[in-house]
């Protein structure tokens, strides 16, 4: 296997890293210790960098994979318990705050024929903002045949911690329309475009329109199958009963000032979480690791 070739360079404000290892390419900003891009050689992307995305430090990244954490969502959609650990009476952002601070680059090295890619997130000094809880954050990255990520959370404080998360994963497609996803045929989704109504899935998913839905006891394996290129995303998680699909379609990605009109056609977002009851509850000394391993298999 060859030296890994790692290339610093900046997106807009934003310092980043493009690291090439065997076959696979990867694009990775260190805010949000943020995956931007994923692909094989000589195969369309595996994961989606919106061509519109916004790279402002401190502003969210709309592509790639975001990390969702200490809470997913709309903080107030979250269980009691999650929504008790924040302390502030400022207006909480969505899907939590670790995605628009800037993590440190713990390393990159060859583990065997896989490179590993590390960010670490400690503790700071005068606590996260609005939430003061010690919990040290770490996200791995390992490149082998497959692409596969892992967020650990480690509670060193005295007490318990109770946090929802997403690796919030935007997938290229080559077109929504026409692709679906297996694995969820009997499971119950929350359909939060319906007043949050619990609806059983029938069948495979397909998209005909705007979806939101947070899939419960979802299984560690689904797959996104595309017909025109050939190939199914298969993904396999860890630490994860609950899984988010989502697509904004037509008027919602219209509304998006860092999304072309036409974007929704060529993402979607399968989010491996810990989310609603499927939350977590850190004891002191106690760790979890959210993790998602995404392999393309031609069809």
């Amino acid at each position: 296997m060859s030296t890994p070739n790692v290339e610093a360079m900046k997106l807009d404000e934003l310092n980043c890293w493009r690291i090439r290892h065997g076959q696979a390419e990867l694009l990775v900003a260190q805010q949000g210790a943020q995956i931007l891009s994923y692909q094989l050689a000589g195969q369309p992307p595996l994961i989606w960098l919106n061509d519109e995305a916004v790279f402002e430090a401190g502003k969210s990244i709309r592509a790639g994979v975001p990390v969702c954490w200490p809470w997913f969502g709309n903080l107030s959609r979250n269980p009691q318990s999650v929504q008790a650990m924040r302390v502030s009476k400022e207006q909480p952002t969505a899907h939590g705050f670790v995605r628009a601070m800037d993590w440190e680059l713990a390393g990159i090295q060859i583990e065997g024929e896989s490179l590993k890619v590390e960010f670490v997130l400690p503790y700071p000094d005068g606590g996260f903002p609005g939430w003061p809880h010690e919990v040290d954050l770490k996200l791995s990255i390992l490149l082998d045949e497959q692409l596969h990520i892992g967020l650990c959370s480690h509670n060193r404080g005295s007490s318990s911690v109770t946090i929802s998360q997403a690796l919030h994963s935007y997938f290229a497609v080559s077109d929504v329309r026409t692709v679906h996803v297996e694995g969820l045929n009997g499971l119950d989704y929350i359909e939060t475009l319906d007043d949050w109504k619990t609806v059983k899935q029938i069948g495979d998913l397909q998209f005909t329109g705007e979806t939101d839905r947070i899939y419960l006891d979802a299984p560690q394996k689904l797959s996104i199958v595309d017909p025109a290129w050939k190939r199914r995303i298969e993904l396999s998680s860890s630490g994860s009963r609950s899984a988010v699909i989502w697509n904004p379609w037509t008027e919602r990605a219209a509304a998006f000032s860092d999304m072309a009109d036409d974007g929704w056609q060529r993402m979607l977002c399968i989010e491996t979480a810990n989310v609603m009851n499927d939350a977590v509850v850190l004891a002191p000394g106690a760790s979890h690791t959210l993790g998602v391993s995404i392999a393309s298999v031609p069809s």
